[in-house]
């Protein structure tokens, strides 16, 4: 029988039907028996096991809605071999699984016929006119075999595709001279036939397909079709080596995206989009995270192996659907989920880190030398013990790393699951610090109600331990006297207790320590239900529960005092504990509408709704003392002295804080998109904000943004020129705000304890308000205009973009002066500033050469950026400037190096000008009226210089031949200027008697006792060009039925730095309002060295 209803009643009244002519006459009856599916409709997937060719075909008719027809008899013993297609055309699958049969496959008006093949057979050898052709297909990259390419011999309408294991088998007419490989997220590929009777082909991943889509935040949506600023970063950009978070890999990969980090595990890398937009620092200052869809997720809950890709949403019209939590842009982070097939993979690496550089400080003898020059010796003389302690050796190690991620998941169309656990280590090079982390990650997918429900769940769990060293520490190996041991005889360690703030370094290391443990879950579900076949409603519910417990301990012989001025060695050892919770839930309902879908017009609608609550802070911290050992640390409070407990319920602990309080943020949002003639786009939104933070006559505000696209491309007019590929000019502007980083409590009346009064024979606290109210303090808003030019040329072989830039922010919040007479405590937090970023950037991907085994690709970016003050008062609050960058060195306590100032930039050097030395060797400077003094005023200070950079680039180059691979990463900046305030701190020649000095000292005078003053003379070029990452890797050969793709490769990071800066490394904090100050506490930078595998199984 004929496998179709209509034919089979045809049958019962007795009429035999041959395939192609019943069928051709009863087309139009097809369309309303459902037969509207193409035949060339493409499947993202389909797996076959072995076994009845009936079985299959009716499961692929049942699967895709595709209509295949066919004489039951013609097939009831035919068998089908196991095989998976990816990305395939339903006939070229049918192809497959038949192509060991009679069968032949015709295609008329969306139905696919499978009738005997009449014509004669060939023979068995090839003959003169046709000749069989074999071979294989692999990916260019990986060398994994590919299945379900079609094979086509060009000109004519034979071919096949290849089997599971990339196999195939084709007879070429004689005829065809060129046969043509093809599949999909590849680059097509010709090879002429000739004599070859084997064939074997490697395909390259077609990257403009790959990337096709960016996540624009509720949705996602193609390039071409985008008409705001976004950056999307495939992970096989991404930074390689030694990296823990998301914000490392995309170091120097993104124009505009300034990330600094140091060479401390357990540091959080300053990360800048567009310039500083805020007087606040912190998140204040940086970029809102999404992760999954999931809005504020922590980044410590995703893995670098696990990330699938991120888009940096850069432009206000892009970030503008985030409202009041976007105005630094926005970092949309997607992760791995599994595909409907069994998978297990396996990537991990062992590295090993030294510091990069140190700062040359004098050796014992140097020392001696220079003191005897001088007249001098070390005071007291027992200072001087004979020895050359390296202080910076003895505090340092060579830092063992090593990550291992295992990734499980199967499933199929209908139902799939993943299951990944990442574990990370990382020792510094700074001796005890060091940081270990383990993140469990497990995703269920499901579709139901005939594909119309799809439910996803997500639950990750993140344990974070640190273990934290003291600022002091790096002071202090280079402060120590080269000329003393590091114990005395009897074990103990040397130490100098008459001086302040001068510790043995080592001591410092192993008689204090501080650990924290961060525990993270994140649970996520959500629910996407299509209404009508154009209308989804997406509902999804997550919740983040962050603890963070730690502690501190200060041994019994521990000189180092508390915040309370309190020596562990007075006291008998110091404890503390803490332990608090940060609870987020968030509901996000949303609706999107797809009215029309055409040729001409495409028409998308989104409209939503959000809630978000969180409460932080709760917890407590307690300190004790009076401790009989030192064995258990902080680990058993009891041990101490019960009289000595003293609760902190309200202390800051780095970075957290102890006030519990309840931040609720309720939004409602819409866009719209559209597209005519697939050439003019449109995107309009807005998003309404609520946030409990602010004064109770602000507390809603609205953010619109707009932006067009024209694709120049596909204009009729350029039909016919062949060389562009892409020219689409973007033009944006929004409105977004900034309430990153806020206390909750910040525009509400706080009291506080303000001294003790006498009263009735006892002393009472007194409490008292100490923070003033703001009914009208509201969102920092940040308006931008976004202008862009996407381009592709030869076949995408240039490609790149062109923006420019204009933002502005108004309504910065600063503690202001305000009176007493009018109000409880004499500053208050008022929205009055202005702060303007106007920039430039530039993005290029080049592929100068590409040929069957060799491909050359090159990336670039750079970006420029002026950032400006535009205001600071107004009528009701008045400040002239803000001083900031207090360094802190010897005798210049209260010295500011830096000015926040109408006029000037972030990050603005406001120093004394440096006028050589008189004639006894003492520095001297510049006065305002031009002559010298001794003793610089701030009327004497100087506008010199500003530590943001006016460039910004990256360079990526990679090279594969075969199955091998090199890539080579540099990046820098120019333009800025860093003041060395830690070799100002160090270059006292007159301290040298109980201070070790530079070798830069060696040419000082001994008694230029002001040397060490802050001026034009330590402030130094920032620029640098850093090797910042080389890897060179191979995908092995493998020819295993377990093993799909095996990868080994070496990594090295920051193999150089060009630089004319004397200090560690030229790469300074950028963010917050003191940029570009090096002040003793900057934890060196380290040069890695890694050996890494990637295995799929």
């Amino acid at each position: 029988m004929l496998h179709l209803d209509f034919l089979t009643y045809c049958r019962q009244r007795g009429r035999r039907l041959l395939l192609t002519g019943a069928l051709l006459g009863a087309t139009t009856t097809l369309p309303h028996l459902g037969f509207a599916q193409k035949a060339n409709a493409e499947v993202a997937y389909f797996a076959v096991p072995a076994g009845s060719l009936a079985t299959a075909l009716q499961r692929l008719q049942r699967e895709t809605g595709v209509n295949i027809v066919y004489e039951t008899r013609d097939v009831q013993q035919a068998r089908v071999e196991a095989a998976e297609f990816r990305a395939a055309k339903v006939g070229d699958i049918i192809r497959q699984m038949t192509r060991r049969t009679p069968l032949h496959l015709e295609e008329t008006q969306g139905v696919i016929i499978l009738k005997p093949d009449t014509t004669p057979k060939a023979p068995a050898t090839p003959s003169k006119t046709a000749r069989e052709v074999k071979g294989k297909i692999t990916d260019a990259r990986s060398g994994a075999a590919l299945p379900g390419v079609t094979v086509l011999a060009k000109g004519t309408t034979t071919g096949t595709v290849t089997d599971a294991e990339g196999r195939y088998a084709l007879v070429v007419p004689e005829e065809a001279t060129t046969l043509v490989f093809s599949f999909m997220g590849y680059v097509a590929k010709e090879v002429t036939v000739g004599d070859q009777t084997s064939i074997d082909v490697t395909l390259a991943e077609d990257n403009k397909v790959l990337n096709d889509v960016v996540v624009i935040g509720y949705g996602s949506a193609k390039k071409g079709e985008v008409t705001s600023s976004i950056t999307n970063v495939d992970p096989r950009e991404f930074n390689r080596g030694v990296v823990a978070t998301p914000d490392q890999v995309l170091q120097g990969k993104v124009a505009g995206l300034n990330i600094t980090r140091s060479g401390d595990p357990n540091a959080t890398p300053s990360v800048v989009l567009r310039g500083a937009s805020s007087l606040r620092t912190g998140q204040a200052q940086e970029p809102f995270y999404v992760i999954d869809g999931v809005p504020a997720a922590s980044i410590n809950l995703v893995a670098p192996d696990d990330i699938v890709s991120i888009d940096v949403l850069k432009d206000a019209s892009a970030t503008a659907i985030y409202g009041a939590r976007a105005a630094n842009g926005v970092i949309i982070i997607t992760t791995r989920r599994q595909k409907p097939s069994a998978a297990v993979s396996y990537s991990g690496y062992v590295g090993v880190e030294q510091v990069s550089n140190t700062i040359d400080m004098l050796s014992g003898d140097q020392l001696r030398g220079y003191l005897e020059a001088n007249g001098k010796s070390l005071s007291p003389a027992d200072n001087d013990e004979g020895t050359n302690t390296n202080w910076q050796k003895e505090v340092m190690r060579t830092g063992i790393s090593h990550n291992h991620t295992i990734s499980y998941g199967g499933g199929s169309e209908k139902s799939a699951f993943n299951a990944s656990v990442n574990y990370f280590k990382r020792q510094g090079v700074m001796k005890t610090s060091d940081s270990e982390r383990i993140i469990g990650k497990i995703n269920l997918d499901q579709k139901t109600l005939k594909d119309k429900l799809q439910l996803r769940f997500t639950l990750t769990n993140s344990l974070l331990k640190q273990n934290l060293i003291s600022d002091l520490v790096y002071r202090n190996m280079f402060n120590h006297l080269p000329t003393t041991n590091i114990q005395n005889p009897d074990g103990t360690y040397k130490e100098n207790l008459t001086r302040t703030q001068y510790y043995n370094p080592v001591a410092l290391l192993n008689q204090n320590s501080e650990e924290r443990k961060i525990n993270t879950l994140l649970g996520n579900a959500s629910a996407q239900l299509t209404i009508l076949p154009k209308l989804t409603n997406t509902l999804s519910l997550s919740m983040q529960n962050e603890s963070v417990k730690g502690g501190a301990y200060q041994s019994r012989e521990s000189p180092v005092p508390n915040a309370n001025n309190v020596t562990g060695l007075a006291a008998k050892g110091l404890a503390r504990r803490y332990s608090l919770e940060n609870t987020r839930k968030i509901l996000e309902n949303y609706l999107t509408y797809n009215p029309l879908n055409n040729a001409t017009h495409d028409l998308k609608l989104l409209v939503g709704y959000s809630w978000q609550e969180d409460k932080n802070g709760d917890g407590f911290q307690t300190d004790t003392r009076g401790f009989v050992s030192d064995q258990l640390g902080y680990n058993n409070l009891g041990l101490g002295n019960p009289n000595g407990v003293t609760p902190n319920y309200d202390a800051a602990i780095a970075g957290y804080s102890l006030g519990i309080s309840t931040l609720r943020l309720i939004s409602l949002y819409s866009r719209v998109n559209y597209g005519l003639k697939d050439r003019y786009f449109l995107q309009v939104s807005v998003r309404r904000d609520g946030s409990s933070a602010f004064g109770v006559n602000n507390r809603w505000g609205t953010f619109p943004a707009a932006s067009l696209a024209w694709n120049i491309a596909r204009e009729d007019f350029m039909a016919g020129q062949s060389k562009l590929n892409e020219l689409k000019l973007r033009v944006g502007y929004g409105i977004t705000g900034n309430s990153l980083g806020f206390d909750p409590l910040i525009a509400t009346q706080r009291y506080s304890s303000v001294g003790t009064f006498y009263y009735n024979g006892s002393f009472i606290k007194a409490i008292g308000p100490t923070q003033n109210p703001n009914p009208d303090l509201k969102w920092e808003s940040t308006a931008m205009l976004n202008v862009g030019l996407d381009f592709g040329v030869l076949n995408n072989r240039l490609s790149g973009t062109v923006e420019y830039y204009d933002k502005r922010t108004s309504d910065l919040i600063w503690n202001y002066p305000v009176s007493t007479t009018q109000y409880f405590v004499n500053t208050l937090y008022a929205n009055v500033g202005e702060i303007s970023n106007r920039g430039l950037e530039l993005t290029l991907n080049a592929t100068p050469v590409q040929t069957a085994d060799f491909q050359w690709n090159v990336s670039g970016n750079l970006a420029h950026n002026v950032n400006k003050v535009e205001k600071l008062a107004n009528d009701q609050f008045r400040l002239d400037q803000v001083y900031t960058a207090y360094p802190g060195g010897s005798g210049q306590s209260g010295i500011s190096t830096q000015v926040v100032k109408t006029g000037y930039p972030i990050g603005q050097f406001f120093l004394p000008e440096y006028a050589g030395r008189d004639e006894a060797g003492l520095s001297l400077f510049y006065k305002a009226d031009g002559t010298t003094t001794g003793s610089p005023t701030l009327a004497d200070y100087r506008y010199q210089g500003n530590a943001q950079p006016t460039l910004l680039y990256g360079v990526s180059n990679t090279v594969s031949w075969k199955g091998l691979d090199l890539n080579f990463f540099l990046r820098g900046v120019t333009g800025n200027k860093i003041l060395n305030a830690t070799l100002a701190n160090q270059n006292i020649p007159a301290q040298s008697t109980a201070n070790n000095l530079p070798v830069f000292s060696l040419n000082e005078p001994y008694n230029d006792n002001r040397a060490n003053y802050y001026s034009d003379r330590y402030l130094e070029s920032g620029a640098y060009l850093r090797l910042d990452n080389v890897t060179m890797g191979y995908n092995l050969p493998i020819k295993n039925e377990y093993v799909k793709r095996a990868r080994v490769y070496l990594t090295s990071q920051n193999l150089f730095t060009i630089t004319k800066y004397r200090g560690i490394d030229p790469e300074m904090n950028l963010g917050g309002l003191t940029p570009g100050l090096d002040n003793n506490n900057f934890y060196p930078k380290t040069r890695s060295y890694v050996l890494g595998v990637n295995l799929e199984f």
